[in-house]
């Protein structure tokens, strides 16, 4: 019986997904405005997607990162990660989440790597548990999976800045993260180092099965992943599904043109007041350039047109 149970905590636990938003509300406060962030943001993320979030600047995708990785706080909704309510969390327990659920990857190097250490050094420096040798296996071992072997002994100014890169998505493995956050990994890059800088990601969550979420303004990176979610106005408004003849699995990427192609469906998103965004450049497209629009119902269709 107690069997039976423990099978059953399993089930829900396996069937429970990593991230969880509910109607999240981020406010900045200072002395003389507010500036709402976030508003009502709903998502559901499983375990061993590969995810990516775009958006304009000041949309709120960096703001919702941040908060997945532990470094800010909502202010009110509900945010869930890896089954751990980030709303209720003590300062000790934010720590053991931060050290042990999520692993970050900054866009700027300097965040990511210590310059005095070399690369193998680098990696080792997170990792908490175990002996240097057992430390020093895993290190080489993730050097391996992201294609840095032959660089251990580097240290930050003899790397470049794709290495660099590459190295510090080792760093952010080296406690075994349930959970992988990167902002803009490849902006600063060139289009040769941002495709195998995909590429880890790919394999980390095909081979491995690591979660993976992205921010990114690269656009042939977001047309590549099997998800991707636009962020407009603190929410987000709109979701983009890969085609399946455009799957990885099954087409040699090298033969597609993903900044050209349109590789995805796009479908909008409809928020829980039965509200969706219209994307500006659609509205222009349809010569629709006031705040009305005539909406109604035809053969199960919703169509809106111009007033």
């Amino acid at each position: 019986m107690a069997e039976t149970g423990k099978k059953a905590e399993e089930k829900e636990f396996a069937e429970e997904p990593m991230i969880l938003a509910d109607n999240l509300v981020k406010i900045y406060k200072t002395a003389e405005l507010e500036v709402l962030a976030l508003q009502g943001l709903d998502l559901r993320v499983e375990r061993g997607e590969l995810l990516a979030i775009i958006g304009n600047s000041g949309s709120g995708k960096s703001t919702f990162l941040n908060m997945l990785g532990g470094l800010d706080t909502p202010s009110a909704g509900k945010l869930f990660v890896d089954g751990k309510n980030l709303f209720t969390m003590t300062e000790k327990q934010l720590v053991e989440y931060k050290r042990d659920t999520v692993g970050f990857v900054w866009q700027n190097n300097a965040r990511n790597l210590l310059p005095y250490l070399s690369a193998l050094e680098n990696i080792m420096t997170p990792m908490q548990f175990g002996s240097e040798k057992g430390r020093k296996e895993r290190a080489l071992k993730l050097l391996d999976a992201v294609g840095m072997s032959h660089k251990k002994a580097s240290r930050l100014n003899q790397l470049s800045g794709g290495e660099q890169q590459r190295i510090a998505i080792a760093i952010a493995l080296a406690n075994s993260p349930k959970l992988l956050l990167a902002d803009e990994p490849t902006g600063s890059v060139d289009r040769k180092t941002a495709d195998y800088i995909l590429d880890v990601f790919r394999h980390l969550n095909r081979d491995e099965g690591q979660t993976i979420v992205i921010v990114t303004h690269d656009v042939a990176l977001s047309k590549q992943v099997q998800r991707v979610i636009a962020i407009r106005d603190g929410k987000f408004s709109s979701e983009r599904i890969l085609k399946e003849q455009y799957s990885i699995d099954s087409v040699e990427a090298a033969a597609i043109n993903w900044q050209e192609e349109e590789t995805q469906e796009e479908f909008a998103i409809i928020d829980r007041a039965g509200r969706i965004q219209i994307p500006k450049e659609m509205l222009a497209e349809a010569g629709i350039e006031d705040n009305k629009l005539r909406m109604e119902v035809k053969d199960g269709k919703i169509v809106l047109e111009k007033a």
